[in-house]
């Protein structure tokens, strides 16, 4: 992993958005951008419109932090933990 690579983990995980994004594919894998937005409005009550959801999905796509696979029509996203690996592995350990 790079400087710029490390920096975009950094950047991705530093939205409160993504994170609960990443916490929803962390308690399920393998969800569609309309099971994220039920789940988001679920679990207190505020959910993200689809178009909120999509842009955070594409940030953490770029990142790394998911992955994408088409079942059919519907394109289903998982948590991939490996960025996160790397970045505590590559900067975050020198200071734990």
């Amino acid at each position: 992993m790079n400087d710029d690579e490390l920096d975009l983990v950094f950047k991705a995980l530093g939205d409160p958005t993504r994170r609960r994004i990443i916490d929803l594919l962390r308690k399920r894998p393998e969800q569609s951008l309309f099971e994220i937005c039920a789940a988001s409005f679920s679990e207190d009550g505020k959910g993200l419109s689809r178009q909120t959801i999509s842009q955070h999905l594409d940030m953490l796509e770029k990142a790394g932090l998911i992955t994408t696979m088409w079942k059919g029509r519907t394109k289903a996203h998982s948590l991939n933990v490996a960025p996160m690996q790397a970045a505590t592995r590559l900067w975050l350990k020198k200071y734990l």
